[in-house]
């Protein structure tokens, strides 16, 4: 039977009359106020190239990893793309899943034992609050970016159950639709005061913010503050996959529990060396970020001009 059941076909009929049904489109020659791609690297012939070099120097032309990462996917390119992930963040370790989505879903899905709280910020990302649903421990919202609702609600949270669990707090260093950021500095002393983890997704920063691209923990000098952070490979750096970056225990514990990192089949050989071959370019050329925050200038001066209101 073919044919959609009543009930779904109720659930597309909404979206219809509502105006906001989902469909795919094609690509297009108009300019790109749309995308992620944020400094052109999906279009790097540089990049597409030393990737193919990394393959024929490593001898690793095969078409897919063959298996999970646990069994047969795991190769030399993964430690090399980890490695360099690692120190270019100024993180201990990595740790690669296959998508920023994966590594939401893996880390905020298994750390979350029962016991614990998990405090997000209302705006987080769709993966964000799917992983925290996947877990066992309690998770509760607080007010965009707002650091007096967050305390508020944890004194609540803590005061309405007998906690003796973990605390972790989520949030993002830019907000992909708001383009804004949380006070990261005072975030960071409030969750080391009360012994809290914080992980932060760094997805919209990576390759965007600070001199380097590295991202905004490591452009304030918070890196050692965090739990955990992701980041992705599919915007700024144009290529595919994501990681974690954390400590050497946490990283054994994902390998160990993380669902969506065991039971999935590995990046393929090139994804992974297209991974290493937009940080080489990102680390050598930082004329794509320079000409990016020009562009973000220009935008904003036309705006004011013309007294538009965004």
């Amino acid at each position: 039977m073919n044919n959609l059941p009543p009930k779904l076909q109720d659930k597309l009929k909404q979206r219809e009359l509502s105006n906001s049904l989902r469909t795919l489109s094609g690509t297009s020659d108009l300019i790109d106020f749309s995308s992620n791609d944020y400094l052109g690297f999906s279009r790097s012939s540089d990049i597409n190239e030393r990737a193919l070099a990394i393959l024929n120097n490593e001898g690793n032309l095969k078409n897919g990893a063959t298996g999970s990462r646990l069994l047969t996917g795991n190769h030399e390119l993964y430690t090399r793309a980890e490695q360099r992930i690692a120190h270019f963040h100024s993180s201990d370790t990595a740790l690669i899943f296959n998508s920023g989505y994966d590594a939401n879903l893996g880390l905020l899905g298994s750390i979350g034992l029962r016991g614990d709280v998990l405090l997000y910020d209302e705006l987080c990302h769709a993966s964000i609050r799917d992983g925290l649903q996947l877990g066992k421990a309690n998770s509760y919202k607080f007010k965009h970016n707002d650091l007096n609702d967050l305390r508020a609600v944890t004194a609540r949270v803590l005061n309405d159950q007998k906690n003796d669990g973990q605390v972790y707090v989520v949030t993002e260093s830019v907000f992909s639709m708001d383009g804004d950021s949380p006070n990261l500095n005072e975030l960071c002393q409030w969750c080391e005061e009360k012994e809290y983890r914080l992980i932060v997704d760094e997805a919209h920063a990576v390759g965007v913010a600070g001199p380097k691209g590295a991202g905004l923990m490591d452009t304030w000098g918070l890196t050692d503050k965090v739990f955990a952070r992701i980041v992705t490979f599919g915007k700024a750096l144009g290529v595919h996959g994501a990681a974690v970056l954390c400590g050497h225990e946490l990283r054994e514990f994902l390998i160990n529990f993380a669902r969506s990192f065991i039971y999935t089949t590995g990046l393929p050989p090139h994804s992974v060396a297209a991974v290493i071959a937009a940080y080489e370019k990102l680390e050598k050329d930082v004329s794509g970020i320079n000409k990016l925050h020009r562009n973000i200038e220009l935008l904003r001066l036309c705006v004011e001009n013309s007294k538009l209101k965004v």
